[in-house]
């Protein structure tokens, strides 16, 4: 496996936490490699957005302020629940055939663990449901909203029952538009952003000690 993705799963895996150091000499031991691939290993993570590097203080995981990702979530949430109606409306046939098809292949990486996959058809889900819809400003809206980043780190955070209950919004999501259902449609799509928003961030509110 590359050093790139050792050092990816790490940060992804928890090892690591948002603002945690990472020490090239401390990576190289844990991997058995030198310090060359990992230092490249951080520069193509910095340009991915999961690492951030500083002069004279070296490289951290990035971190972004719950605030921040609060309003992420909040956002996709109410532009993709928006596009999720349109394509409810509009969809046709094949549409939905293709959609239903990588929701299958959602399911079928996500119950072999294999996240990289699912990180993989998640997006391809997402931009092809957008897409049907047509409209340039709800994509070019949800373009600037998705932090890949972010979305990893979600991915990374998800349990068994997280993941199983992702799955089955994409099958519901191509379930409402086969309906042609376009509140259907939206509420599972929101439900399902707030439910990765949840497993990201952990509960909203929580009691005073």
């Amino acid at each position: 496996m590359p050093v790139i993705d050792d050092v990816r799963s790490l940060i992804l895996g928890g090892r690591y936490a948002p603002g945690d150091r990472l020490g090239e000499v401390e990576l190289a031991e844990a991997l058995s490699v030198s310090r060359t691939p990992v230092r490249e290993a951080l520069r193509r993570l910095q340009a991915e957005g999961l690492v951030e590097i500083t002069a004279n203080k070296g490289a951290r995981v990035m971190e972004y302020p719950r605030g921040d990702l609060e309003t992420i979530f909040e956002l996709r949430a109410r532009i993709e629940g928006l596009a999720a109606r349109q394509a409810a409306t509009i969809a046709t046939a094949e549409h939905a055939e293709a959609l239903h098809e990588v929701a299958l292949a959602i399911r079928e990486h996500a119950e072999r663990g294999d996240s990289d996959a699912v990180y993989r058809l998640n997006a391809e889900f997402h931009q092809s449901l957008v897409g049907i819809g047509g409209s340039a400003v709800l994509a070019q809206s949800i373009s600037s909203l998705v932090h890949s980043p972010v979305l990893l780190r979600t991915y990374g955070s998800f349990d068994e029952e997280a993941m199983r209950r992702s799955v089955n919004h994409h099958i519901e999501i191509v379930a409402a538009i086969r309906a042609g259902d376009p509140e259907w449609a939206e509420a599972v799509m929101r439900a399902h952003l707030f439910s990765a928003r949840a497993s990201l961030l952990g509960p909203r509110h929580q009691e005073n000690p």
